[in-house]
């Protein structure tokens, strides 16, 4: 299976959390304006991403003759459902340069902790989850 696009979208994601890291570190006051223009921008990508793998990829696992495959997929299916919908209110949240401008310190709290599981959850699946599909 050829799952390219799925790879280079998590390169996309990854970028997007970084140049947000830069940006909060160089001020978040200062930088509101693009750092909610970026959390628009990655939740467009985020968001296409998990419908692409909700519809196609973990489908083609289920009938795929693969069991453990099938297994993996849809457990880490079943574990994004609480990250994306933390995500999903993060973004909310912080999609305006008003919200990231009036509120820094708490822009910084969720920003560590929901971008970090975001992150994680990419590593996850480039380390594990990817490369196994790729070998069958």
């Amino acid at each position: 299976m050829n799952i390219d696009k799925f790879k280079h979208q998590h390169m996309d994601i990854l970028g997007s959390i970084s140049a947000l890291r830069k940006l909060a570190h160089e001020g978040v006051a200062r930088n509101a304006t693009e750092i909610a223009r970026l959390i628009v921008s990655m939740s467009s990508t985020i968001k296409l991403h998990l419908a692409v793998e909700d519809q196609a990829l973990y489908p083609a696992l289920q009938r795929g003759s693969n069991t453990e495959l099938a297994r993996m997929g849809a457990q880490y299916q079943r574990d994004m459902g609480p990250i994306a919908q933390t995500y999903e209110a993060f973004a909310r949240q912080w999609n305006r340069p008003e919200s990231v401008r009036h509120n820094e310190q708490g822009f910084r709290n969720d920003a560590n902790r929901v971008l970090r599981m975001v992150f994680e959850r990419m590593q996850r699946e480039n380390r594990d989850f990817y490369p196994r599909i790729e070998g069958t």
